[in-house]
């Protein structure tokens, strides 16, 4: 048996105690992992989100309330969601609503910037939303435009990178060449699953540009090449205690963001499943 086998039996037991606590709308339940993962890693409690990419054949309605069903509380808007072109007045309301249902819309993207006008709009539409973070693809002729649009707005970016077929940012090391002489705000979104998928270890990644490490889009793939496709966290080549007891080394103080790209129509019992198994990490650790 190997490791990470051994590592995975360690914690499903906790794991599959989260898994089915969501599903359920077991609060109590949800609550003793939560307090377990506290006491026992006593080190630091990571805030979990969602990337609502991974409800995105949902409406709004449906994916808040499927958000608290498996216990998240913070969340990053697609434009499913919040549409970019929104007014102000629209922005506010779906805010709004957010924070009625008991969550906080901490973010928003993946957003594309792919000329001056788009810069723009992503700010104004964060500033109407209340978010404190743009998960961002701005092209790099337009980053000296983004630096001077976060210092003027105080919103962080944090570049994402989208793996082998990316071209521009394919691992967090790329993106963070283009960025490391401009304003700190402006870091990395780390997708551990493209970045894994690119040749990069995770944790590896984390540790070396923790200074500009602003989110993480946490999933499993099935293999180490292009061609690794999505899975359940823990069921894939991600060494998921890894990576997480690297957050706590580093003190990674950002949002955790699910983002469960696999059975887009019927998503709930994996995403539950991965939900759970980080929470049986990281009260094991």
């Amino acid at each position: 048996m190997t490791e990470k086998e051994q590592t995975r039996r360690q914690f499903i037991k906790i794991a599959s105690i989260g898994a089915a606590a969501s599903l359920a709308g077991a609060s109590s339940s949800l609550g003793q992992v939560r307090g377990s993962a506290a006491r026992q890693a006593g080190k630091q409690r990571f805030k979990l989100g969602l990337a609502s990419y991974t409800l995105r054949k949902f409406n709004l309605d449906d994916t808040l309330a499927m958000t608290k069903r498996v216990g998240l509380k913070y969340v990053c808007f697609k434009d499913f969601h919040l549409p970019m072109d929104s007014t102000p007045a629209q922005i506010r309301a779906v805010a709004a609503k957010v924070k009625e249902a008991g969550l906080i819309l901490y973010g928003g993207g993946v957003i594309y910037m792919r000329n001056q006008d788009q810069v723009h709009q992503a700010f104004d539409y964060a500033k109407a939303a209340g978010m404190k973070v743009i998960v961002g693809v701005p092209i790099p002729e337009l980053l000296p435009l983004v630096d001077k649009k976060v210092k003027e707005y105080d919103i962080k970016v944090a570049i994402h990178n989208h793996g082998p077929g990316d071209k521009v940012y394919p691992t967090p090391a790329s993106a963070y060449e283009r960025i490391k002489d401009l304003d700190r705000r402006i870091g990395l979104c780390n997708d551990i699953g493209h970045t894994i998928r690119a040749g990069s270890d995770p944790a590896v990644s984390a540790k070396k540009f923790a200074d500009r490490l602003l989110d993480i889009h946490i999933k499993d793939v099935s293999e180490a090449a292009a061609k690794g496709h999505e899975v359940e966290i823990g069921r894939g080549v991600i060494d998921i205690p890894k990576f997480l007891k690297m957050l706590v080394k580093i003190k990674y103080s950002g949002i955790i963001s699910f983002e469960y790209e696999k059975d887009a129509d019927d998503p709930m019992v994996g995403l539950a499943e991965s939900v759970g198994y980080v929470r049986g990490v990281l009260a094991a650790i």
